[in-house]
């Protein structure tokens, strides 16, 4: 699966593009590739609007993944606290000044292309975390003072992108933040006392906080007869689509839900359900065991890296992309409340695409510097 290790700290891009796991490149293109046809049938046939602009836009992430993978792990110890903060300016630019597109302010328009702030974020906590925790011994993290700040740093960013709304991306960047505080040592109390605090602001989110779509989503997943036509109509078109393919699919181009525009969304947050139509059971079987084998490559890099900077930013990189694929399929099938979060690698998105791209960058990072120390205080050196 991965090359043995490289033993050299100091390595030229020549030497650290060969120590690249070109396996896992491979499967991340092969998994990709599934989501260029699904985006050609949800065209008709097409390659325009989606399927050609996907490929693009993955060809570059490749560049991006490669780019990132070969810059010194130390750089990103070192501006990990910058590129949270930059992240948090763009998630406030958003507030007051942000484009809005289908009801939410999420994106700025640079002209040319929009970016999607909170997709940025996601990355952006990963390394907060690994930065601030990469020297910290059992004892630190067993205090409350010292898990606080990054607490209120999570914090703040989620309740930014509430605010645009976007309960889903919000709750999988604390879900990801959470799982690294676990993997840090952080003591079960603290975690009982957070979920106490979460039951206690049900009330008050829910009368303040969400929005009133976002109310009836939370409705109509408790039942979704309740509005067959209205805010139940998505996920019973699903559910509809995904029993109609049966167990080998009515073949590609051949979904009649999809393609009779039944299926709201087949182009982002609804298109495992157009492959499931298309190709069964075991399309999306498939799929998921593709997926699979990309979580399997990324907790054995994260693994086998011996510094605690390096594992916290694989095992953060690796619990997001799982949280993505999970809440996205468990979704479309009616399993949890229908939220605005796309398919990675298969579904339609410019941000999504790059922002994955550049955490799988991360994570090839982290396998090439796997056998570098880094120090208390390496942040701090010049």
């Amino acid at each position: 699966m991965v090359r043995s290790s490289f033993k050299h700290s100091h390595m030229n891009v020549g030497q650290r593009l060969w120590q690249i796991s070109w396996s896992f490149v491979i499967v991340v293109s092969l998994t990709a590739s599934i989501g260029f046809g699904m985006l050609y049938s949800a065209a008709n046939g097409s390659f325009d609007p989606w399927a050609s602009r996907q490929m693009v836009r993955f060809v570059g992430g490749i560049f991006l993944m490669l780019a990132v993978a070969v810059v010194d792990i130390h750089i990103w110890l070192r501006y990990a606290y910058p590129i949270y903060f930059i992240s948090l300016i763009l998630l406030l630019v958003v507030e007051f000044s942000g484009s809005i597109g289908m009801g939410a302010q999420r994106w700025i328009d640079l002209g040319i292309f929009t970016i999607q702030p909170s997709e940025i974020m996601k990355v952006s906590i990963i390394l907060l975390l690994a930065r601030y925790f990469y020297a910290s011994r059992l004892e630190d993290v067993s205090r409350m003072s010292h898990i606080l700040a990054p607490i209120i740093l999570m914090a703040i960013p989620a309740f930014l992108i509430i605010r645009q709304p976007d309960l889903g991306t919000s709750i999988l960047m604390l879900a990801t933040g959470i799982s690294m505080l676990f993997v840090v040592g952080a003591r079960i109390w603290m975690f009982l006392l957070g979920g106490l605090a979460i039951v206690g602001a049900i009330i008050p989110l829910w009368q303040f906080v969400l929005r009133g779509y976002q109310k009836e989503r939370l409705l109509t997943f408790i039942n979704p007869e309740r509005d067959p036509l209205g805010a139940g109509y998505h996920i019973l078109q699903s559910k509809i689509a995904l029993g109609s393919g049966g167990l080998f699919g009515k073949g590609f181009m051949g979904g009649s839900q999809s393609h009779l525009s039944f299926l709201p969304e087949k182009q982002t947050d609804f298109i495992f359900t157009m492959l499931a139509e298309e190709f069964g059971l075991i399309g999306g079987l498939l799929l998921i065991f593709l997926y699979m084998i990309i979580l399997i490559y990324a907790f054995v890099m994260s693994l086998r890296c011996r510094s605690q900077f390096g594992r916290l930013i694989g095992i953060g990189v690796s619990t997001s992309f799982f949280l993505n694929v999970f809440v996205n399929i468990a979704m479309v099938m009616g399993l949890v409340p229908v939220v605005g979060m796309p398919l990675p690698l298969i579904s339609y998105g410019g941000s999504a695409m790059l922002t994955l791209m550049f955490s799988f960058g991360l994570l090839l990072c982290v396998y090439i510097n796997r056998d570098v120390q880094i120090s208390p205080g390496a942040a701090d050196e010049s």
